[in-house]
């Protein structure tokens, strides 16, 4: 298999093709079959391949598989190749990606069964992929961008799938644009990269970069562009605000997108880079700083809301953050851990609302929904699953992530851990109050809806299964000491990790009792915020925006008003000087002088055809006129 990297990237290529070109020809059955089957071999392959990197990390190598495709661009002594690297970290990546991918691909044959666009829509499907592997596997930087210019292109087109509605239109091109400032930085840090170290294959920059200084100027300014390129895609402050708006797409995409893989891309850049941001502490820090405020601002945000993909929407937003935080203390291992953990139950979760979304005929508002558990007792049981994994309860899977994350904080800073810990509280705050607005209760909905409510179909319910035992069960890849693990993942991932903390300095372990300390106090207070939630919408049922009243509730159902914020300080005064420019400077200025130029030149040609009249009298007038002006020049040219 490790000749044949090259399939798991094309076979989605391919169903792109087929799918694109077949998508008004082709029945739908066979367009969601190949759409799915080209991802389910990639996954195939990406299993064998798997098995072959963890063989040979059992024999004590590192297990890395480089293939040379082509050349790709060659200028004088510089040569970059289309090329794959597959290593521990890529290996999982891969899994994920086509893993969970053809769960979304399976659970969007039914989703998605009843429109129109169903062709375009897994063709569109089967691109992403296609993309998101190229990201994953490129074994240089050039090939990474190709990639994550890829998905970007690709989450513009699902996000605006149903194109006809205004107000999606308007998201995709939102998450272009805001995507497009970070890529702007990625490009310029790859421009950076190769001025600097004259190449841009990962291992040669890695190991010309140990021979600088930590602290060097040129490594800080490349780790904080690539920064900047992982807050557009991961959505960071200040570039988070495009994600919940992305909503707009199709549930599916929601997940595949917007949950399990390309807002992860950045976390996965940053680990994959990881030699560099630890020589550049300033952009580490810089990372922890607005990880944990964008991790607190989106849980505050998502505290009030009542659109069920919202919820989810800032809670992503929220775990990428703790994943930032995670890099940001130079928890490397933890943070990828998180980022496994969460496509399960992340995925889990969006597939859960979309099956509830088409149970209810497409009815978001939670104050609508209410009593479901009855009606829809799969969906309930698996999305109580992921609920219980992402608010961080033992033994689920987001408890072992989230408690090492929060534990690589405590070493760097107990100011960072106190915050997480107040994060991870309102995150199972939210959490469950989604959940028992949305299944505890007595139905709130129209009689229309209550009586078409409905379980899914299996097309839909099986992924969720799937998903709810990896949320489960998650966790034991990665078992910390402490509770008698091995620390599987960290040590399989060594090889990626290990020249980057050659260069860090020495750090104290904790202590075992702290451990248990801070895993105790952890559990407590999401115990403590999982009662509050269950009196406040269960026992009391709170009624509509009872829960964003005050000061305090209303800035968080408002969203803390960024968007306005962005709007009155960057929206309108582009729109003001783009006005401007178009119509005093490009239609009055720069038209007005060229039309003027034109219109001279006319009218003065009107004016000169009047003297072609045809009168002898006045052309021999002007040839004497004529000749007299020639001979006082003359006159006074000696």
């Amino acid at each position: 298999m490790s000749e044949l990297v090259w399939l798991i990237p094309l076979l989605p290529l391919i169903g792109f093709i087929v799918n694109g070109l077949g998508r008004n020809t082709l029945s739908k059955g066979m367009v969601g079959t190949i759409g799915s089957a080209v991802v389910l071999i990639s996954f195939v392959c990406s299993c064998i391949l798997f098995s072959e990197v963890y063989q040979a990390r059992q024999a004590g190598q590192a297990g890395i598989i480089e293939q040379h495709v082509f050349d790709w661009i060659t200028v004088g002594n510089l040569k970059i190749g289309l090329s794959f690297l597959v290593d521990p970290l890529s290996a999982i990546m891969l899994l994920i990606v086509t893993g969970i991918g053809f769960l979304i691909h399976v659970y969007s044959v039914g989703y998605m069964h009843h429109d129109k666009g169903f062709g375009k829509f897994f063709a569109y499907l089967n691109l992403f992929i296609f993309f998101m592997l190229l990201l994953v596997l490129g074994s240089n930087y050039l090939v990474m961008f190709i990639g994550w210019e890829g998905v970007g292109l690709c989450s513009y087109l699902l996000i605006g799938f149903w194109y006809k509605n205004s107000s999606y239109a308007n998201a995709a091109k939102k998450a272009f644009v805001m995507n497009r400032i970070g890529d702007l930085g990625f490009l310029l840090a790859v421009f950076l990269i190769l001025g600097t170290f004259g190449s841009l294959e990962f291992s040669t920059v890695f190991s010309s970069a140990k021979n600088f200084a930590v602290g060097d100027i040129t490594v800080v300014s490349i780790t904080i562009l690539l920064f900047i390129a992982a807050t557009g895609k991961s959505a960071q402050i200040p570039l988070f605000t495009w994600l919940p708006d992305a909503m707009a797409g199709p549930t599916p995409v929601s997940a595949l997108i917007h949950a399990a893989t390309m807002v992860t891309a950045g976390i996965y850049m940053i680990a994959r880079s990881n030699v560099l941001f630890i020589l550049s502490p300033f952009t580490l820090q810089l990372i922890s700083v607005i990880a944990i405020c964008t991790a607190l601002l989106a849980a505050a945000i998502a505290l009030t809301q009542n659109d069920i993909k919202k919820v989810l929407a800032y809670s992503t937003v929220s775990q990428l953050g703790y994943m930032f935080l995670g890099l940001g203390v130079g928890a490397f291992t933890g943070a990828f851990f998180h980022v496994l953990t969460h496509a399960f139950f992340k995925a889990l979760l969006f597939l859960g609302a979309g099956s509830v979304i088409h149970g209810m005929s497409e009815e978001q508002d939670m104050r609508n929904m209410g009593g479901l558990k009855k009606a829809m007792p799969v969906t309930y049981l698996t999305m109580l699953m992921g609920t219980i994994a992402i608010a961080g309860i033992p033994p689920f899977s987001g408890f072992f992530s989230k408690d090492e994350i929060l534990a690589g904080a405590f070493i760097a800073s107990p100011v960072l851990w106190g915050l997480g810990f107040i994060g991870a509280l309102m995150t199972a705050f939210y959490m469950f109050r989604m959940l028992f607005m949305t299944f505890s209760g007595t139905f709130r909905g129209t009689d229309e809806q209550k009586h078409h409510l409905h379980e899914s179909p299996k097309s839909m319910t099986m992924p969720l299964i799937v998903l709810a035992i990896l949320s489960v069960l998650g966790g034991v890849i990665n078992l910390p000491a402490v509770l008698g693990g091995n620390h599987w993942l960290e040590n399989f991932l060594s090889p990626v990790f290990s020249e980057g903390k050659a260069l860090m300095p020495e750090t104290h372990h904790l202590e075992h009792s702290t451990e248990y300390l801070l895993m105790a106090v952890s559990v407590v207070g999401v115990l403590i915020m999982v009662a509050l939630a269950f009196n406040m919408y269960v026992k009391r049922q709170y009624k509509a925006n009872e829960d964003a009243r005050g000061f305090l509730g209303n800035l968080s159902y408002h969203k803390f008003y960024v968007d306005e914020l962005y709007d009155s300080i960057i929206v309108r005064p582009i729109n003001w000087l783009s006005s401007f420019f178009g119509n005093v400077v490009d239609q009055r200025g720069i038209d007005g002088v060229v039309n003027g130029a034109g219109k001279a030149t006319f009218d003065t040609g009107k004016v000169l055809r009047l003297l072609q009249n045809g009168n002898v009298g006045f052309y021999l007038l002007m040839m004497v006129i004529g000749v007299i002006a020639i001979f006082i020049y003359g006159l006074l040219s000696l």
